[in-house]
């Protein structure tokens, strides 16, 4: 498969955004970025990296907002660990994805880009969606994925020859069922569009009216379809049910850590460097951060435990636990999001099963 061919003149570029406010994905999203929790105790934002560098492309933008900009850039660098050339953008709020695509237009210049959201995950990364662009050579090509809710999303009707008709974002009564999935390809041409629409009804530039815009204008706007799996993180649920796909594809079983002869670990399981496994069962997929304490616990599968995090006297599955939490004797804890320092301890005889979503620094006692 052919590498992009990328440069300081006229290269493809990448646009990530990773602005917004995270409201629904609230208390964590308080504190912390949403594209920064992890998944699989990686985070969301780098998979989203890595996809774009694997396809070739090393010059990348990113989208910041002034309540998060801080902590991603910290987070992220310079783009040296990928290597890639990284440089951020502020946009001062969130007015649409259009009007990210128009901050950036010193970024971008008249390079033909990939816009993805820094948020979203799919799997077998975007490769053959860039060979696609560059082959076709259109002014647009959107990603698509069939979803059951469609109004929840901008949707796309595409006709019988596989061109798209039109574009429709949060329609109320859907004519079709293909969602955009959040990862586009345009050329210089959607600058222009973009210049040519207004504000939606809820104030914002969409990206989804400025494709429209070049479809009113005969320009060449192209789909194609995803067939492997699509996850939007911007809820709970979501991120445990992004989780459960990454563990599967992506564990194996890989123990840096230490191990006592009292426990036993069944299927893929990840231990980290420093972690220590005392009198526990863990059951995989299962990935262990660094320097973890698990003792006299049992962990069920498709929970990540972040480094630094300690688990005692407990029993917890499908959950996702940032870095340095502390669960203590807590009979049961089951589909569950802990932000970073968060603890969760018991303090009464009685047997309680818990389902949590709890945000940095917390204090839960039972």
């Amino acid at each position: 498969m052919t590498k992009v061919e990328t440069d300081k003149k006229g290269g493809m570029r990448g646009l990530i955004l990773s602005g917004g406010k995270g409201t629904r994905l609230r208390p964590l999203t308080h504190t912390s970025a949403k594209q920064l929790v992890p998944v699989a105790n990686k985070p969301i934002l780098y998979y989203v990296i890595e996809n774009i560098v694997n396809a070739g492309i090393m010059d990348i933008g990113i989208i910041i907002s002034p309540e998060t900009g801080a902590e991603v850039r910290a987070s992220v660098g310079d783009g040296q660990r990928w290597g890639a050339d990284i440089e951020y953008i502020m946009q001062d709020k969130p007015s649409g994805l259009a009007h990210a695509v128009k901050t950036a237009r010193g970024f971008l210049k008249d390079n033909p880009f990939v816009m993805y959201l820094g948020d979203n995950l799919i799997g077998g990364g975007i490769n053959e969606f860039v060979d696609t662009f560059n082959e076709k050579s259109p002014d647009a090509l959107i990603l698509l994925k069939s979803v059951d809710n469609p109004s929840s999303f901008g949707i796309a009707e595409v006709n019988e020859d596989g061109t798209i008709k039109r574009l429709v974002e949060k329609p109320k009564d859907p004519v079709s069922n293909l969602a955009l999935v959040g990862v586009y390809l345009f050329s210089p041409e959607i600058h222009r569009a973009i210049d040519e629409i207004r504000p939606s009804e809820r104030g914002e530039l969409e990206i989804t009216d400025a494709i429209q815009r070049l479809v009113e204008k005969r320009k060449k706007v192209m789909r194609h379809v995803l067939n492997n799996w699509w996850l939007d993180t911007g809820k709970k649920d979501d991120l445990l049910a992004a989780n459960t796909v990454v563990l599967d594809e992506v564990i194996r079983l890989e123990v840096e850590g230490e191990v006592d002869s009292h426990s036993v670990l069944t299927g893929r399981v990840k231990v980290g460097r420093g972690a220590k496994i005392i009198n526990s069962t863990i059951r995989g997929p299962v990935v262990i951060g660094e320097n973890c304490v698990i003792e006299n616990t049992f962990i069920g599968p498709y929970s990540s435990i972040g480094d630094g995090s300690v688990i005692v006297r407990s029993a917890l599955e499908h959950c996702v636990l940032m870095e340095n939490c502390e669960v203590t004797q807590i009979d049961r804890l089951e589909d569950s999001l802990l932000g970073r320092g968060a603890k969760v301890v018991k303090n009464t005889k009685k047997h309680h099963a818990h389902r949590l979503s709890i945000g940095d620094d917390s204090m839960v006692e039972f």
